[in-house]
């Protein structure tokens, strides 16, 4: 017979989410009663008594994936960290920034910037509306929680909980406008709405200047990448992982790629985050005041393969929550333009690896897939 541990809220139906000491379950079944509680990870936690939770069963990785997992290296050894102090001035020309993006680019598909222009106090104040958004009360919340990819503004558990193999022990307040190409203010939370439109002020121009030194790196005129990448399409998503009872049996964020250009991420001092380098995970040991910057699969795919869109992942912790802040570069979803390799990168000895495509198109593809799997493959020619 199996064990249960009953869940209750105030003046609500009794809701039994099954434990990982179960050795099966009613998945589909389990996951919609999650769901349809819309309080999240952060809320299972909440209304179980201490020393009762354990990680319920959509969460639990397969013994034979847990088996499988690379080993963590523990030497000291993380991304490449890129200083804009003297950006453009004596002393620190272009030049050699951009041979280290250049670098970083090729090799590990990550880096983090350093003295980048963004104030502490913008970072701190998006971290800290990050966390009191998820800390409010979840009827406030439940307003935002919907699946609704067609919504500008949402709050969920795992985009893909349905589809994917095994949930992952975050919730996230997403922001997108890869459809409509724009926000209403008005629609984000009130509590975290004056933090987020500081932090995109900021973050969109650093973007631009990323786009700028790596149309350098690739040997294309500055403003090549920025002209087909348009800043107003972008994903921008607020991270919440609670402490887990039991992090060996769970991921923060499994293994993947991004769907983007670029990814631009802040974490707070926690870490979590792992990149996969010479086939063992990588710490990305948090810096104050640095962002993370990392290749996605459409510029891998546009840089014919010369920038490298590299998986990571975030461990689950006993200690949290960890609190992560990503804007993806992506392409507005609507438009007809084509994207593939960069003609100007082609020759004889690099030949188009890649077919074209739309915006549309890549992301019909990416969603149609279950978890994060890359979707680079399915564009070979």
């Amino acid at each position: 017979m199996f064990n249960f541990i009953p869940i209750t809220k105030p003046k609500q139906k009794l809701v039994n989410i099954k434990m990982s000491n179960q050795t099966s379950y009613d998945r589909t079944k389990d996951l919609k009663a999650f769901d349809e509680r819309k309080n999240g990870v952060k809320g299972l936690l909440d209304e179980t008594k201490t020393g009762e939770i354990h990680v319920p069963n959509i969460f639990v990785r397969p013994l034979e994936d847990r088996l499988k997992d690379l080993t963590t290296c523990h030497e000291n050894i993380t991304i490449p960290i890129i200083d804009l102090t003297h950006f453009n001035q004596d002393g620190y020309s272009k030049p050699e920034i951009v041979k280290e993006m250049l670098s970083a680019s090729e090799t590990w598909g990550f880096f983090q910037v350093v003295n980048h222009g963004i104030p502490m106090e913008v970072l701190d104040n998006m971290i800290e509306g990050t966390r009191m958004f998820h800390e409010q009360d979840n009827e406030v919340k439940k307003q935002f929680y919907s699946r609704d990819s067609s919504k500008v503004v949402t709050y969920n558990t795992n985009y893909d909980l349905y589809k994917s193999k095994v949930a992952n022990w975050r919730d996230s307040l997403s922001v997108s406008t890869l459809k409509t190409g724009s926000f209403d203010p008005q629609e984000l939370p009130s509590i975290c709405r004056e933090a987020i439109l500081e932090f995109l002020k900021h973050i969109i121009k650093l973007g631009d200047l990323i786009l700028e030194l790596l149309s350098l790196a690739l040997g294309l005129q500055p403003t090549h990448l920025g002209k087909l990448i348009t800043s107003q399409a972008w994903t921008f998503l607020c991270h919440y992982y609670p402490s887990c009872p039991e992090p060996e049996l769970t991921l923060g964020n499994s293994k993947h790629t991004d769907a983007s250009f670029i990814t631009l991420l802040l974490q707070d001092h926690i870490g979590g985050l792992q990149v996969l380098h010479d086939n063992q995970w990588v710490n990305v040991t948090p810096r104050p005041g640095a962002l993370i910057v990392n290749v996605g699969d459409l510029l891998q795919i546009i840089s014919n393969d010369k920038f490298k869109s590299v998986s990571h992942r975030v461990i689950a912790q006993t200690i949290g929550p960890r609190i992560s802040i990503a804007l993806f570069l992506r392409g507005l979803f609507t438009s007809t333009k084509k994207y593939g390799p960069i003609k100007e990168l082609l020759s004889e000895e690099n030949q188009q690896i890649y077919k074209d495509f739309t915006i549309e198109e890549f992301f019909n593809s990416f969603f149609s897939r279950p978890g994060y799997q890359s979707g680079r493959d399915y564009f070979k020619l």
